[in-house]
């Protein structure tokens, strides 16, 4: 589901903002207003991104190899990481850096009416592709809060376009609400505020991405809900006296590696101990499906030994 729902929203994100990104560049001809060719820009860079997501999932689904024995499943987080960087250097310091030169050397707004008239169209398709991510967010979000699902979702695509899509958002309100004081008040300079209140806006949300897709892509453990559940499947198997020590890591998304140590009955013979550990490995799947490649060390618990060992 989470993949299913994460491809759709990228798609819709795509052709939704590689619509706007021509409308912008047609008012930004007609406008001269740094807002529209800064707008124009974020949109042609979030159109990029959600390219490299499409090429990020689509390199994931690769066999493992020798080379890779776990497979290539974060190629999803490496491909994030990278369009945070685009957001920030494309979108964010573009914008930064056309701001400051429209207040340092402002100048008149040319037939205004073709910037609010793209900047209404493109709120309600970027309005529209916002709302897909919300409600494909929604379904794999669960009781978290906004804050919380961006912060530990393992599928990236969603807080990564929700992300993007918000920002989209929020600059076309400023790049709207810049331009209306601009002609209003006949301050062109206003165009320029707005042009770099749109690069802070990205510059934040960049920020956040890449510290999130960063912490993925070196290797993040499953959710405490999730441990839990791997940890009750483990010892709910008769055999099992207890769990030494539980490691998680995410390999992709959709892929939880599971080693532990666990202390069995000492009575038990080999033959047993193989027909157990079979069937914890089974029963971990049932309950946490993502847990597929699974290490089950049999040991023997001592009370004044880390648990690290």
């Amino acid at each position: 589901m989470a993949a299913g729902g994460g491809t759709k929203v990228i798609l819709t994100a795509f052709f939704a903002n590689l619509g706007i990104a021509i409308a912008k560049f047609v008012a930004f001809a007609f406008t001269g207003a740094s807002s529209m060719l800064a707008e124009a820009v974020h949109s042609c860079a979030d159109t990029s991104n959600q390219a490299l997501l499409l090429l990020g999932g689509r390199l994931a689904r690769r066999e493992a190899t020798t080379t890779h024995p776990f497979g290539y499943g974060r190629e999803r987080y490496f491909w994030s990481f990278v369009v945070a960087l685009v957001l920030f250097t494309v979108g964010s310091m573009f914008a930064i850096y056309e701001g400051v030169e429209k207040i340092r050397h402002p100048h008149p707004i040319d037939a205004p009416i073709w910037a609010f008239s793209v900047l209404a169209i493109g709120i309600v398709f970027e309005g529209y592709a916002l709302r897909t991510a919300v409600v494909e967010s929604n379904r794999v979000r669960g009781d978290l809060s906004w804050i919380a699902f961006i912060r530990r979702s393992r599928v990236p695509e969603l807080p990564v376009v929700l992300l993007e899509d918000l920002g989209a958002m929020i600059g076309l309100l400023l790049a709207l609400g810049a331009l209306a004081v601009a002609v209003a008040f006949d301050a062109p300079v206003w165009d320029g505020i707005g042009t770099l209140s749109i690069g802070v806006l990205l510059g934040l949300i960049a920020v956040v991405l890449a510290i999130e897709m960063k912490s993925l892509l070196i290797g993040e453990g499953a959710t405490a809900k999730t441990q839990s559940k791997i940890a009750k499947a483990v010892e709910s198997v008769t055999g099992v006296e207890r769990i030494i020590h539980i490691r998680t890591q995410y390999l992709g998304p959709e892929e939880l590696l599971v080693g532990a140590k666990v202390a069995f009955d000492p009575s038990y013979t080999t033959e047993q101990l193989g027909d157990v550990i079979n069937e914890i490995e089974a029963k971990v799947r049932s309950d946490v499906p993502q847990a597929r490649p699974m290490y089950i060390e049999p040991d023997v618990h001592r009370p004044d030994t880390p648990e690290s060992n």
